[in-house]
């Protein structure tokens, strides 16, 4: 593109309606655009003509470009100069001063992020509402698409009829976006952060994925077990893995239940450490928190807690002599493994002076220098066991090594 001829053609547009250009202004911003910013040329003319458009209030012309340039939120693309209409979702703090406003917007094809920027001058959004937006920016962050609403945006509030119908996708096909999905809290974990209010797994019939929901105002936790739509969650990608953030999510509770995947990994090893946390452990009664107590019954969110509740557990590694595995196996392949129910776990711990030690070091006893092989999910290294069995020694075997070394018995 001619910078100049682009700004001649600006000017004539602009004068032509009663008002002064100032042509040498007009292609300054056009050069800084193109030459600083990237714009493609046709977008950075469309960009200067929708902000002098507006300075003049002029709206007999649609600076934006026709409505074939209007595109859905599922069709946008990295580094697009586009027209939406879509709704505003949600809304989440701003980050930073430069930020006036960020959260999340949805049309019947996708939803994504958006940014603000403080300089744009834009009018406030309201979450609820429907907006037009000319001459946005898509740019991308570890693969998630985001518009950025700057000084070139145009940004009307439309009428809108009818409700959005989001789609719902399988936990096996997400990727990195604003997703909605339909699953069962499957594993709850403790929390690592003083900020995090739950993390754990959430599965449906096609797979699973960690979640992470941190404390605000307003947010409650998921109940183990329970069954919910979660709408406009970020799933993000960190060392290759997702992982699916709550906020600022519209959670919707379910009845009934939903068959989950287990997971199909496998693993056999050596048994070689059973981590504190294993055996026999008191957990918060609180609804919907289950965290596990310290030894004087402290829950790290709802403090002393004297009607705690028993539970069994297993935390250890299992090695293979090529790489090891932390497994966590909860309580009925524990009650499987060592041969003791959670009564008999609770009696030994009343009927002895060691007390919760006690059952501990049965559970050692049972399992260190034992080989598994333990069947479910992995995240992160670790095996969210769903099924474990203890391997025995088998004389065939052997000789079967011993011949193929060529030794003898």
């Amino acid at each position: 593109m001619d910078i100049s001829e682009a700004a001649e053609r600006i000017s004539l547009k602009i004068t032509s309606h009663g008002h002064p250009a100032d042509k040498a202004s007009i292609e300054s911003k056009l050069t800084r655009l193109v030459n600083e910013f990237g714009v493609p040329p046709a977008e950075a003319e469309r960009t200067v003509l929708n902000e002098l458009a507006r300075e003049f209030s002029i709206t007999t012309f649609q600076a934006a470009g026709g409505p074939g340039d209007q595109k859905t939120l599922g069709q946008v693309q990295n580094g697009e100069w586009v027209t939406v209409e879509c709704k505003v979702v949600a809304l989440t703090s701003a980050p930073s001063p430069s930020i006036a406003q960020a959260g999340i917007l949805a049309d019947n094809s996708g939803a994504m992020r958006f940014v603000v920027w403080a300089r744009a001058n834009a009018p406030a959004l309201t979450a609820g509402k429907w907006y037009r937006f000319e001459s946005a920016v898509v740019d991308q962050y570890k693969g998630m698409l985001s518009l950025k609403v700057h000084s070139g945006t145009t940004v009307t509030e439309i009428p809108h009829e009818g409700a959005l119908k989001p789609a719902i996708t399988p936990i096996r096909d997400l990727s990195p976006g604003v997703v909605c999905i339909r699953g069962k809290v499957v594993q709850e974990w403790e929390a690592t952060h003083d900020r995090i209010l739950q993390s754990g797994m959430i599965a449906d019939e096609t797979g699973g994925i960690r979640f992470v929901m941190w404390k605000e105002e307003g947010r409650e936790r998921l109940n183990p077990g329970g069954v919910y739509t979660i709408f406009y969650a970020t799933a993000d990608e960190f060392n290759s893995r997702l992982s699916l953030t709550l906020n600022p999510a519209t959670i919707v509770p379910e009845e009934g239940d939903i068959p989950v995947s287990t997971g199909n990994a496998s693993f056999q090893g050596a048994f070689v450490h059973l981590a504190p946390g294993s055996g026999l452990i008191r957990r918060c009664p609180v609804e919907g928190c289950n965290r596990v107590l310290s030894r004087q019954n402290y829950c790290p969110v709802h403090e002393i807690q004297p009607q705690y509740h028993y539970d069994l557990r297993i935390k250890g590694w299992l090695d293979n002599g090529i790489e090891t595995r932390e497994i966590l196996v909860q309580r009925g392949e524990t009650e499987r493994l060592v041969e003791m129910n959670l009564d008999q776990a609770r009696e030994l711990a009343e009927n002895n002076p060691l007390g919760m030690d006690e059952v501990f070091m049965k559970f050692r006893e049972a399992l260190l220098g034992r080989y598994l092989a333990c069947q479910g999910r992995v995240i992160e290294n670790r095996m969210l066991v769903s099924a474990c069995e203890i391997l025995h020694y088998q004389p065939e075997q052997l000789a079967d090594l011993l011949n193929r070394a060529g030794g003898s018995l």
